[in-house]
C-alpha cells in the first residue's frame, strides 16, 4: 500500500523521500539527498514522518550544500543515541504486536473502534508536551501523548491491522485562539473515507465513558470545529455512517429522546445521543433538556447534561445530587473539557 503523502509527490520529491527514509532507517549520521530548497526538504521530511510513524526517533535535520553538486548532505537529529533508539524500536514493535493480536480477526469497523477505544482508555493528554509525546513512544510506551503522537499511534495500529489510514494536519488560527496545528486521522472503511479524531474524543470522555463524537465523520461535520487541512487530503463525502447513526443513537424526534432517557434512568446508565432533528436552537436544547429532566424526576433523580454544540451530541448522567449547572457546553480540544 503506497504511503499517502509519498503518492502525492513528484519524482524528485519521491527520490528525496526514499533517501531520507533509507538514511533514517539505517540510523546513518549523514546521507545524500537530491538538491532541493530548504523549505522543500523540510516539507518532505515532515510528510515522511507522517507516512512512517515508526521513524519516531528522527526529529529534525541540518544539511550541507556543496557547490556544483546535484545533492546535499543531510545530517539528521535523533531523539536518542543509536543504542537507545534500537531499544525503543524493539519495545514499540513488541507493544504494537501485542496490542493488535486480539483484533486481527475483527471487521474493519471493529478494528477501527478497537484502536479508538485503546486511545480513549489508555492514553491521557500530555499538557507538558514532552518531545516523546509527539511520537508513538508517548502513547504506546508512556501512556501519554499530544494530538500528533496520538494520530501517529492510530496510524501505526491501523497499518498493523491492514486499515488504510493517513494523518491529516490543520493549521493554527491565532485569530480564533487556536495556537497550534492539530492532527487527526482519515481512514478508509468499506471503501469510503472518514475522519477519525481520537484526540477530541479522548478529551470528552469521563471515567469509563468513551465518546464517539468524532468517529467516522464526513467533511461537512468535521470542519464545523476543525480548521482546513494544511495538505490536500482525500475528500470524506459520506456523513451518514458515523458512530451514533450506526448505533441508532442519532435522533430526529423528541419522543425518541424521551424514550431513551427513560430507559437510561431505569438502567442507571448515562445517555449519549446525536441530534439531527433540524437546526439546534436554544429552544430545541431547552426542550430536550426538559424531556431528560422529566425522565429523571420520575425516578427521583436529576440530570447532569453536557452538549458538544458543533457536533450536536448530548451527554446526560442521571444522579441523586442536583448539579451545579443545568448544561455544560463541552469543548472538544487537545487537552481537556473546558
Amino acid at each position: 500500500m503506497e504511503p499517502y503523502y509519498y503518492s502525492q509527490m513528484n519524482k524528485t520529491e519521491q527520490s528525496a523521500y526514499h533517501a531520507m527514509k533509507t538514511g533514517l532507517t539505517a540510523l546513518a549520521s549523514s546521507f545524500a539527498v537530491p538538491r532541493l530548497e530548504n523549505r522543500e526538504l523540510a516539507d518532505i521530511f515532515f510528510k515522511l514522518r507522517l507516512d512512517c510513524p515508526e521513524l519516531f526517533y528522527g526529529t529534525g535535520f541540518h544539511y550541507r550544500f556543496y557547490q556544483n553538486s546535484g545533492s546535499v548532505e543531510m545530517i539528521p537529529e535523533y531523539l536518542f543515541d543509536k543504542g537507545k533508539v534500537k531499544e525503543h524500536q524493539k519495545a514499540m514493535s513488541a507493544r504494537t504486536a501485542k496490542l493488535v493480536r486480539p483484533a486481527e480477526s475483527m471487521t474493519e469497523w471493529e478494528k477501527e473502534r478497537y484502536i479508538h477505544d485503546f486511545i480513549c482508555t489508555s492514553v491521557r493528554y500530555d499538557k507538558l508536551k514532552k518531545p516523546y509525546s509527539h511520537e508513538i513512544i508517548g502513547p504506546l510506551g508512556q501512556g501519554v501523548g499530544v494530538c500528533e503522537g496520538i494520530a501517529k499511534t492510530v496510524k501505526i495500529l491501523c497499518d498493523a491491522l491492514g486499515i488504510w489510514c493517513m494523518i491529516a494536519i490543520s493549521e493554527a488560527n491565532p485569530e480564533k485562539g487556536i495556537k497550534y496545528r492539530h492532527a487527526w486521522n482519515i481512514v478508509k472503511i468499506g471503501g469510503r473515507y472518514y475522519h477519525l479524531d481520537a484526540t477530541f474524543d479522548n478529551s470528552l470522555g469521563r471515567g469509563e465513558t468513551i465518546r464517539y463524537d468524532y468517529f467516522n465523520l464526513g467533511d461537512k461535520q468535521l470542519f464545523r470545529d476543525h480548521e482546513p487541512v494544511l495538505y490536500q487530503a482525500p475528500p470524506c463525502g459520506d456523513g451518514d455512517h458515523f458512530y451514533y447513526r450506526e448505533k441508532k443513537l442519532s435522533f430526529t424526534k423528541t419522543e425518541d429522546v424521551a424514550k431513551r432517557a427513560a430507559q437510561a434512568v431505569k438502567k442507571g446508565k448515562p445517555l449519549i445521543f446525536h441530534w439531527r432533528g433540524g437546526y439546534l436552537t436554544r429552544d430545541t436544547v431547552t426542550e430536550l433538556l426538559t424531556l431528560m429532566e422529566e425522565a429523571a424526576r420520575q425516578k427521583g433523580k436529576h440530570v447532569r447534561a453536557g452538549l458538544n454544540w458543533p457536533q450536536t451530541v448530548f451527554f446526560a448522567e442521571f444522579t441523586e445530587v442536583l448539579p451545579a449547572e443545568e448544561l455544560l457546553v463541552e469543548t472538544a480540544n487537545e487537552g481537556e473539557v473546558l
